[in-house]
């Protein structure tokens, strides 16, 4: 008989799994790589402390609550030895970083096993790509069953793309996830795409999260941050963030803001969204980073959807 391991990105995903009753164990990936800094080394103990110096600083996250949270979690995984790992992650950017960085780890550490993928996403009774949550138990019972075997050539690929999120240059990321029509990450190259366009625009200085922060204050007629947050939440396509990461990007715009009860834009906010004044560098830090690279040291131009080194 074999066995199973189900490595989720998430608690909802886990519940889901809990209640469709399916056999095997279930390990929840508690990490957002998709923000500050990150190495190639997935688990090391150098790994896990740049993680929590930024959750600290970032988040004013415990030691405690990162050692209840994710490290115990992690520790659990390290002790799974399961036939089949079977990995089940949606399709938008937030999943997308923390399923490359798992496989890289898998790589590593259970090289031989055999690696199953579940992804959340197209659906034909859905309009919009869409979470687990979104799903039939018939659905996700249908999923499960036509999981993908990963190759050792889809491993590797993977691999390759989590060392190139994690490089000090993300120039490369521009054209290598483009070439691989045949790989089972089929979300992979849009959040790629999506993760590019994080870098600040030579237009205003925003990059593109930022400036759909501004247009949304602008339109929205929101009452207050909370629903602010909210229609962010419910518009975003691609990002999968949570309200927590919402709330501490509009705390780094508050100058763009004249009020945030209700929500109105300053009159610098206005001409920041409209590109009549570059904002690149009141936000500028040396200590914002997306992946391996440094957010600053780069601009995305949208006339040529290309980043420029600075």
């Amino acid at each position: 008989m074999s066995s199973y391991l189900h490595i989720t990105n998430g608690d909802t995903t886990t519940e889901i799994l809990k209640n469709l009753k399916i056999e095997g164990e279930i390990i929840t990936w508690r990490e957002m790589l998709c923000e500050g800094k990150t190495t190639t080394d997935v688990g090391s103990e150098d790994f896990w402390k740049l993680r929590f110096d930024f959750f600290s600083s970032a988040y004013k996250i415990t030691k405690k609550t990162f050692i209840d949270f994710t490290l115990k979690e992690y520790r659990n995984l390290c002790k799974q030895n399961q036939d089949e790992i079977i990995l089940w992650f949606d399709y938008d950017l937030f999943c997308q970083v923390n399923l490359v960085a798992v496989v890289s780890w898998l790589k590593r550490y259970r090289k031989g096993r055999k690696i199953t993928l579940i992804q959340s996403g197209k659906s034909d009774n859905h309009e919009k790509n869409v979470g687990y949550g979104y799903l039939s138990q018939e659905e996700l019972l249908d999923l499960y069953k036509n999981r993908v075997t990963l190759t050792q050539d889809d491993i590797e690929y993977a691999d390759y793309i989590w060392q190139l999120y994690c490089s000090d240059s993300p120039l490369r990321l521009e054209t290598v996830h483009k070439f691989n029509p045949s790989s089972p990450f089929i979300y992979l190259s849009e959040a790629i795409n999506a993760h590019l366009k994080r870098f600040p625009s030579l237009e205003n200085g925003l990059n593109s999260i930022e400036n759909t922060i501004l247009e949304t204050a602008n339109t929205s007629n929101a009452k207050n941050e909370d629903e602010l947050v909210r229609s962010l939440l419910i518009n975003q396509e691609v990002y999968g963030f949570g309200d927590v990461q919402y709330a501490k990007k509009i705390k780094e715009l508050k100058g763009l803001f004249s009020s945030l009860n209700p929500v109105k834009l300053s009159e610098t906010g206005i001409k920041v969204l409209h590109n009549q004044l570059n904002h690149y560098r009141e936000l500028r830090s040396d200590f914002s980073y997306l992946g391996g690279a440094k957010k600053y040291s780069y601009l995305y131009v949208n006339a040529t959807n290309k980043l420029l080194k600075l």
